[in-house]
């Protein structure tokens, strides 16, 4: 504790805290709706297919965060697209897009030339390595996402519920559906850079899983995944900078203890209440 204490009197360290808060507000706020929609796979293949985004912006020698955001926009986009317009199971062709973007952007990479240590750091992530501009991003993409998934919560909540229902109800289905993806695909695209490509997803998905066994009601539930999320980042920042492990790893790690914790306890309590 005394030497995470004395990181924190570095720079790095205090972008590093304020990325991963803000990170965990993020993605378990958006969790929330992806573990409901079960759309974990998507936000997977999406994360999985950022690999063409990163590379692309080594090639050209630009900051990778400028090819990664809008690809992973268009990206996201696309599949939702294909989904749509086909008659195949919506995992057939997360599983086919997927192989074809992580197979490009194998090829995409045996083209960078020199030492490649940093590319292949985008896997596992580098939460210590985020600068102002990764930290500005996450907190506009945060206050537009909450601004707009609050304002059209009722129809949210009925895209969640049932898109039919939706539908009869007067929701613009189609237009609210790319809308979630189109955040949640820029989500994807900033948190990269913190918890890596292999371990996005659980960034979105265990927070809200936790917070699904402790509440059945959506708001304390919403309110529990953006309260998880925010504390395990900070505890897994503390875990990482005490214990000198990998700050993306210890994390996820910690969100899965957590899960863990909580999934034991809600055991234990309904086998005492049937006692």
């Amino acid at each position: 504790m005394q030497d995470f204490l004395t990181l924190l009197h570095y720079p790095f360290m205090q972008r590093a805290i304020a990325a991963g808060v803000l990170m965990g507000l993020l993605c378990g706020f958006l969790g929330s709706f992806v573990a409901l929609r079960q759309l974990s796979f998507f936000s997977h293949a999406v994360g999985h297919a950022a690999l063409v985004g990163i590379a692309m912006g080594v090639l050209l020698q630009v900051e990778p965060t400028w090819t990664l955001l809008p690809f992973t926009l268009l990206f996201g986009v696309a599949v939702l697209y294909l989904i749509d317009q086909t008659d195949l199971w919506s995992d057939s062709i997360l599983n086919i897009v997927l192989s074809g973007a992580l197979a490009i952007g194998v090829i995409l990479t045996s083209f960078i030339k020199g030492y490649r240590g940093n590319l292949m750091g985008v896997l596992f992530g580098d939460i210590l390595a985020v600068n102002l501009t990764d930290i500005g991003l996450t907190f506009l993409l945060l206050v537009v996402s909450v601004s707009i998934l609050l304002a059209t919560l009722r129809q949210q909540i009925l895209l969640t519920l049932n898109q039919a229902v939706a539908k009869v109800q007067g929701v613009s289905v189609q237009f609210h559906r790319y809308l979630f993806v189109v955040l949640l695909s820029l989500t994807v695209a900033v948190a990269i850079k913190a918890v890596g490509i292999l371990l996005v997803n659980a960034f979105l998905v265990i927070p809200a899983s936790t917070a699904k066994l402790l509440s059945h009601q959506f708001k304390p539930y919403l309110i529990g995944s953006v309260a998880i999320g925010a504390f395990s980042s900070v505890i897994g920042m503390i875990v990482s900078g005490s214990l000198n492990f990998p700050s993306g790893p210890s994390i996820v790690l910690v969100q899965f203890c957590l899960f863990l914790l909580v999934f034991g306890f809600t055991k234990l309590t309904a086998a005492w209440i049937k006692l």
